[in-house]
């Protein structure tokens, strides 16, 4: 199936005007798959991004970002010439796919910001032969009121995976410029950053959800995802309204790349289970420590949660962690 640039679609006259997109096009960004990061996000992406009528992006970020002092003053701002050079300038819009001639045509044709990112994803769609088009960016779990006042028929699913293990993932990712090592409690504890970070992360995503409702908000556990890659897709299907296809859980295939020091997500391989287990890497004490900060996140999740009896110094830690969150994290 061809793959038209956007220039080949400006010169083919297949460019749109946005009142006369498909009522399924006009609806785009169609899904927004969100979660803290490390919880399986990328996985959820590649499979729905492999259905045959879905495409999604993976981790712009830039529809809040690009717009985010003016979208503190109106949720639905008139486009102006500052807000499409905010687009057009983020760093990360080249993972849209569009180049800046496609962006331009957009903003010609649209009102409003909502507008003209739903024109940008139903172009992304029609570049990949796609009805439907979402995005992936974790982040967007604290996001979901912005994104649902903007989009009110998009949906989105909330991807969550137990916090120890997000945490074991996410000490060998996180930098002094990427993540939770951005704060400044990183150098001091770690895996209390982490915690803290999960609960933020994952907790708003839920609480956020609740508000939105099952009808356009859907979560589903990493856990169950990696250990019924089927049945876990079917109930997503379901939820989004299109058919199940075998080519989600076969994303992998014909993508796998062979070489010494991939990880499984670079090597693109099929859901590994038990890809970190917490009860065998981390210390009796940093589980100690993620459960003081975050234990009824994880017993609401339906985790198993040891309630040990922190000692002396893991309570150190707890409460250190939290005077840090409540001074200066919540900021």
């Amino acid at each position: 199936m061809p793959k038209w640039s956007t220039v080949e679609l400006h010169e083919k006259k297949m460019l749109p005007d946005i009142a006369s997109l498909p009522v399924d096009q006009r609806a785009n960004p169609f899904v927004f798959v969100v979660g803290c990061p490390r919880s399986g996000t990328t996985l959820l992406q590649r499979m729905l991004d492999s259905h045959p009528q879905l495409t999604v992006a993976n981790d712009t970020h830039f529809i809040t970002r690009a717009a985010k002092t003016v979208l503190r003053d109106d949720p639905n701002p008139s486009l102006s010439p500052e807000l499409v050079s905010a687009v057009k300038n983020y760093r990360r819009i080249y993972r849209l796919g569009l180049d800046e001639n496609a962006i331009d045509l957009a903003a010609e044709n649209c009102r409003t910001y909502a507008e003209f990112i739903s024109y940008l994803y139903a172009l992304r769609g029609q570049m990949k032969m796609k009805p439907l088009s979402g995005e992936k960016t974790p982040d967007y779990c604290r996001q979901m009121p912005v994104l649902r006042t903007l989009f009110p028929d998009s949906r989105f699913v909330h991807i969550i995976r137990d916090g120890r293990n997000t945490a074991l993932s996410t000490l060998n990712w996180a930098s002094d410029s990427k993540g939770p090592g951005k704060w400044s409690l990183w150098n001091e504890d770690p895996v209390g950053t982490c915690a803290l970070w999960w609960h933020w992360q994952a907790g708003t995503g839920q609480r956020d959800g609740g508000a939105i409702g099952s009808d356009h908000y859907l979560q589903v556990r990493y856990e169950d995802l990696v250990a019924q890659p089927e049945s876990t897709l079917e109930e997503i299907s379901g939820f989004l309204g299109i058919p199940y296809s075998e080519a989600m859980a076969n994303y992998y295939v014909g993508k796998v790349r062979h070489g010494s020091g991939l990880s499984a997500k670079s090597a693109w391989l099929p859901p590994v289970q038990d890809l970190r287990d917490w009860r065998k890497s981390m210390s009796t004490q940093d589980i100690d420590v993620f459960e003081g900060i975050a234990g009824q996140l994880l017993q609401k999740n339906g985790y198993d949660y040891l309630e040990n009896t922190p000692d002396n110094a893991a309570s150190d830690r707890i409460r250190r962690c939290l005077e840090w969150w409540n001074n200066t994290g919540r900021r």
